[in-house]
């Protein structure tokens, strides 16, 4: 399960922050993105490549039109930044 916050009184969010439960979710990008991991740890496989895991203050890309897979063995959370 994911959540997301995002303060609309500073509309268009460049920066929300993610909130996963544990779950293996796929994401499909229509932007640019870069994901920053802020509390926690989670295994990332961006475009099929193997999963790496990302722990507090590391990050990955996404490019537009990619995708990412992301799997929390406990809850993470993560800021996503818009290109």
């Amino acid at each position: 399960m994911c959540f997301s916050y995002c303060d609309t009184a500073k509309w268009p969010c460049v920066s929300p922050l993610a909130s996963l439960l544990p779950s293996t979710l796929r994401f499909d990008l229509s932007t640019k993105e870069v994901m920053e991991v802020v509390d926690g740890s989670a295994f990332v496989s961006v475009n099929g490549a193997p999963e790496q895991e990302f722990k507090v203050g590391q990050s990955w890309e996404v490019e537009k039109g990619g995708y990412f897979i992301i799997r929390a063995e406990q809850p993470v959370h993560y800021v996503c930044h818009f290109e």
